[in-house]
């Protein structure tokens, strides 16, 4: 990506951290032992910890368990928001490309739904987190396949990097909420997430 370098912490529990650090590098992202932010490679996932309070919990991408598969078992399906947004009616299910991807909860939904969604996001932090979820999620036996299907992070980051004789689809995606949402709810998480680096970025949290 094009524009300032972004300086975070590169940590790893497993693995080999030079690795973390060369995937980071190719989104422009270089490791500063300053930064109170960590991008973190865990035994399970790759997260994001903000080291100099631990209370706030590491934000990370989960389709498989959690919020997100309650959301898919228990939520509201057709008659959810996003799903009215992009126009589902009854058997109508359209390709969409979600060009405000964040961590990838509009998206579940519809892909969950049965729609084919292809992700755009513009944030290297937030690219690498959600590329680590849908990875893991589409190794999962019981969603694994859906997943593939009907949910791809492209490897762009603009809508504007879009080519129309490739991408295109019936509905392209624009959270009408974003960022203001995710201020709203980092406002009840005492806004820990908020201005991440000299790149301000409003990070929805993962609970």
């Amino acid at each position: 990506m094009a524009g300032e370098k972004i300086k975070i912490q590169l940590l790893t529990e497993a693995g080999i951290l030079s690795e973390l650090a060369a995937l980071c590098a190719l989104l422009g992202i270089e490791h500063c032992s300053e930064s109170s932010l960590a991008l973190v490679q865990t035994e399970t996932h790759l997260a994001l910890r903000k080291l100099d309070e631990p209370k706030l919990g590491d934000v990370f991408v989960d389709f498989v368990a959690g919020a997100m598969a309650h959301r898919r078992k228990f939520g509201g399906g057709r008659g959810e928001a996003v799903a009215k947004a992009v126009g589902i009616k009854g058997a109508e299910l359209p390709s969409i490309i979600d060009a405000t991807a964040g961590l990838g909860r509009d998206a579940f939904v519809l892909a969950s739904i049965g729609c084919q969604v292809r992700l755009v996001e513009r944030h290297p932090v937030v690219y690498l987190l959600l590329q680590d979820g849908l990875k893991r999620a589409y190794q999962d036996a019981e969603i694994g396949e859906m997943m593939q299907q009907n949910m791809r992070l492209l490897d762009i980051h603009h809508i504007a990097e879009l080519n129309p004789q490739v991408d295109s689809a019936d509905v392209v995606y624009l959270d009408p909420m974003y960022p203001h949402k995710q201020k709203s709810a980092l406002v009840k998480k005492k806004c820990g997430y908020s201005n991440i680096w000299s790149v301000q970025i409003w990070m929805p949290m993962n609970s």
